[in-house]
């Protein structure tokens, strides 16, 4: 219920903003935004169903906004907040500008603290072994150690050990080097709360923080870590918290990259063949009579799996993969590879808990005093790594026997020749959709949801997201969706132009004609940000007009020739001195760049961002669809286009008082029957289209 509390609150901190921001602009979208979100947490739209989902353009204050709705709610109800973002720009926004601004407007005590995986940690003890402080060091090291690394370990401890370093990698002040993080990183099974001499590790320290803070900010990947793991392990129970997805429309494909697993053949039996000659060294360290039955099965289970993993690798034949890849049309497996994957099923599912148990044996001894943890350590840190391996393995083995679904989407098999080792086949498996995921793990949960970005709906719909996302539209579930417009003069401030054109992209003159056509497209002493779709085009037309450019003295920077920082640098550098800017860019270039003001004034779109089902999942996705009488270019291809479209266009106008030119050269957007779904869910400019 939204309470006369809850109200007061939410009006006292936008009565501060109004009071502590100069020239502060009241916006209505932003009220209806704090308003909404609010009402559907209070239960006021569906008693059990709190879930909004919101498309909030660029200007509107999406994040004060769900600060301000969500944190009197689950501090007057006494409920955590996990705030999950796609991006590090988002997190920092949050932990140093937004939360700190809101905490100064409000009324209520809160604490915020910043969510991160374990491997941003170092562990106490290994950094203490690797610097000389117990002997141990040189083991640590796979050849010998440099003076510099030794150096650079000791002042790490010296510091960890003084409280100048929270023993978190990126407080570090300078970049710490691959190898010797990878030797003090903290990890799960050497590493854990139950062993005495690691509760004042670093992670240790961050995860008991974690539990007293109100609101937690965390990663997409990170949220979905913790649903894997069943909710509440990383992160509060769900049962308990009012999840903020910010950047959401990134959520489906990050929980389907966390769905999906791979593992070689060859190069699995490799590793197997060292951990069973470790067995017995690792589990003499835990108490005979508990533990000789997991050695026998861990011994059992690994003996089989080598020449079966071995054997299965001589059964594929390389001369049948297209570009190093191998599909399974429909998920469906060739009859002895069903029943293979049946067997390696159970023995890998054997030998990952044997191994598991193993090393919760030796664990014990420790925490009881009967084995010293200098001696478990190494052995710890040493089966911990081929508990990670077995899990995977088993994951791998278990999605591959998963028998045929009934309903609902199958899953995309296939395989890759390995990068690693030749001769050797990395067998790979995804779902395609992951919707009932999210429905299972995390929304049918939690206290509640509240999903917001700038670009959410596709063709002017919310359909696309929510079938990717498992929400559902059904108005008796109670799920509120809103799509505010960015507070823009559009008419005023931006024009849309598609000029006439002689070819479509696909044509093969299009290139040619891009190299004619864009030298008259680009405006003088002005910030210009043209996008390909392609790395292979931008660098053709950016080749031919390098010469053309120099003569008019326009500054012409390509993404990858240096980095995206640097090249802004340069932008603005050019921008602040009147000349002409021209970047080129390509698709990471339409997501995330942030170039208010005069610093992009004309933007030009050189094709519709099509995506095409080159991946093994997207292929599969695709045939999905046409199996049931879909057309994947209408469901996938258009929806997944207009979503790039937009954000490719938004980067033309960043704050309320910008101004410029949109122009694509892709008459597609005219001539094709999609191309007025596409053309109508752009923002409302000013239009000039020549045909």
């Amino acid at each position: 219920m939204l309470t006369t509390k809850i109200q007061n609150s939410i009006r006292t901190s936008y009565q501060n903003l109004q009071d502590q921001l100069d020239n502060f602009v009241p916006r209505r979208a932003q009220n209806y935004l704090v308003a909404e979100i609010a009402k559907t947490l209070c239960g006021q739209y569906h008693k059990s169903n709190r879930m909004i989902v919101a498309e909030a353009g660029t200007g509107i204050g999406k994040s004060l906004a769900y600060l301000m709705a969500t944190i009197p709610v689950a501090v007057l109800n006494n409920r955590k907040i996990v705030i999950s973002t796609a991006t590090v720009a988002l997190q920092e926004q949050l932990v140093n500008k937004d939360l700190p601004l809101y905490r100064r407007l409000t009324d209520r005590e809160f604490s915020f603290i910043l969510a991160k995986g374990r491997q941003r940690y170092c562990c106490t003890e290994k950094l203490a072994a690797a610097c000389g402080v117990d002997g141990g060091q040189m083991a640590m090291f796979e050849s010998k150690p440099k003076k510099k690394d030794i150096e650079q370990l000791q002042t790490m401890y010296r510091s960890l050990t003084q409280g100048k370093w929270d023993g978190d990698r990126d407080s570090w002040p300078k970049p710490i080097d691959n190898m010797i993080w990878q030797m003090i990183v903290s990890d799960k099974h050497s590493c854990n709360n139950s062993m005495p001499t690691h509760r004042d590790c670093p992670f240790q320290k961050a995860r008991s923080e974690l539990d007293k803070a109100d609101v937690i900010i965390a990663n997409h990947s990170l949220v979905m870590a913790d649903a894997d793991l069943g909710g509440g392990v990383i992160l509060p129970e769900p049962e308990n918290s009012i999840y903020i997805f910010d950047e959401a429309h990134h959520l489906p494909h990050v929980a389907r990259d966390h769905s999906s697993a791979a593992a070689s053949l060859k190069g699995a039996a490799s590793w197997l063949e060292r951990l069973n000659q470790s067995i017995t060294k690792l589990s003499g360290l835990a108490d005979e009579k508990r533990v000789h039955r997991f050695r026998n099965e861990l011994q059992d289970s690994v003996q089989q799996l080598i020449p079966t993993l071995t054997q299965m690798s001589k059964q594929f034949d390389a001369s049948h993969f297209e570009d190093g890849l191998y599909r399974f049309e429909h998920g469906d497996l060739p009859e002895w590879l069903e029943s293979e994957s049946k067997d390696l099923k159970q023995l890998t599912q054997k030998a990952s808990q044997a191994v598991a148990k193993i090393a919760d044996l030796i664990a014990e001894r420790v925490k009881d005093g009967e084995l010293s943890a200098k001696l478990a350590e190494p052995a710890l840190a040493e089966i911990g790594f081929y508990i990670q391996r077995t899990e995977n393995l088993a994951q791998v083995w278990r999605l591959m026997a998963e028998p045929k679904r009934e309903k609902g989407a199958p899953l995309a098999r296939w395989l890759e020749l390995s990068k690693e080792s030749e001769g050797d086949f990395v067998v790979n498996v995804s779902p395609l959709e992951v919707g009932w995921k999210l429905d299972q793990q995390i929304w049918s949960r939690c206290v509640g949801a509240v999903l917001v970005s700038a670009t959410m709906r596709a063709l002017n719909s919310f359909s696309f997201f929510c079938h990717q996302s498992g929400i559902s539209q059904k108005a008796e579930d109670g799920v509120q969706f809103l799509a505010l417009a960015s507070p823009f003069d559009y008419q005023n401030q931006a024009e849309l132009v598609v000029p006439a054109m002689k070819y479509e992209p696909q044509a093969p003159q299009f290139t040619e004609y891009l190299i004619e056509i864009l030298p008259k497209v680009i405006e003088d002493n002005k910030a210009n940000l043209i996008l390909f779709s392609s790395y292979w085009q931008m660098n053709q037309v950016a080749e031919a007009l390098a010469t053309d450019f120099v003569k008019k003295s326009w500054a012409l920077q390509v993404q990858g020739d240096t980095s995206r920082t640097e090249i802004l640098k340069k932008h603005k550098k050019l921008i602040d001195q009147g000349k002409t800017s021209v970047l080129f860019g390509t698709g990471s270039f339409s997501e995330g760049l942030d170039l208010p003001g005069e610093l992009l004034e004309n933007l030009v779109i050189t094709k519709i961002p099509f995506g095409v089902p080159t991946s093994p999942v997207e292929r599969a996705h695709s045939e999905y669809i046409e199996s049931r009488g879909g057309n994947p270019f209408m469901q996938i291809t258009v929806p997944e286009a207009s979503k790039k479209l937009i954000q490719s266009v938004g980067r033309l106008l960043r704050k309320e008082r910008d101004s410029g030119k949109v122009t694509i050269l892709d008459r597609r957007i005219v001539t094709k029957r999609y191309g007025k779904s596409l053309l109508d869910s752009l923002p409302p400019f000013k239009r000039t289209i020549k045909y």
